[in-house]
């Protein structure tokens, strides 16, 4: 994926989103439902009611981006709340987007002191 210039803040849009939306749709819930500005370089993330899809809207500053995946298998891991916003990093992002659950994520390794 196109990533978003460092210090772009990623959200979560909480809740179903209608994902027949398309670019000015989607704007639309950012300043009615979220109260952000859609043109202002923050990326929005949004889940479709069975899970598997996500469509991320993200203006690049020549024109608004509208980035779409469906997971084959699983589900994206989404918040339990039905409305607001969650702020991501762009790690968590990238584990989002690969069906991951960025909510705790754990390492495979623990390290050991060395003696």
């Amino acid at each position: 994926m196109i990533g978003p210039p460092s210090g772009a803040r990623i959200w979560l849009a909480c809740g179903v989103t209608d994902l027949r939306n398309g670019f000015d749709g989607l704007a639309a819930l950012v300043q009615t439902q979220l109260s952000e500005h859609a043109y202002s370089g923050q990326l929005f993330a949004f889940r479709g009611r069975r899970g598997d899809r996500i469509k991320l809207l993200w203006w690049d500053g020549d024109g608004l981006c509208l980035f779409s995946k469906r997971l084959e298998h699983g589900r994206f891991v989404w918040p339990q709340a039905s409305s607001g916003t969650v702020h991501l990093t762009p790690a968590q992002l990238s584990m989002l987007l690969e069906g991951i659950d960025w909510r705790r994520p754990k390492r495979t390794h623990s390290p050991q002191l060395s003696a």
